[in-house]
């Protein structure tokens, strides 16, 4: 696998918009439960961890998509070499090691 695919544009915003509505409406929600005169120190950190938690959640699906895509298209037998499949358990006497009798 040399070369990661592409993510498609439109799956990838489906998936994340469920996640986007309600991250922000966490936001508004820390907005209007501040007390009124200090709304912006009553809400800005709260504001601050939900939108790091998008952008966390936006990378992560982002990338996700990408490998899983890669890995739709990836056919372990695609690429190796021929030949016969060996079995399980087939070896030769030589590379057999003795067992103990006790």
């Amino acid at each position: 696998m040399d070369r990661l695919l592409q993510a498609d544009k439109d799956a990838y915003l489906r998936a994340m918009r469920a996640e986007v509505d309600a991250l922000l409406g966490q936001v508004v929600e820390a907005v209007n439960s501040a007390p009124d005169g200090n709304v912006i120190n009553g809400s800005e950190l709260r504001v601050r961890d939900v939108m790091a938690e998008l952008r966390r959640r936006a990378f992560e699906q982002a990338l996700q998509m990408r490998i899983d895509a890669t890995e739709a298209g990836f056919s372990p037998s695609g690429k190796r070499g021929g030949g016969k499949e060996a079995k399980q358990g087939a070896g030769t006497a030589e590379q057999s090691e003795p067992q103990r009798k006790d």
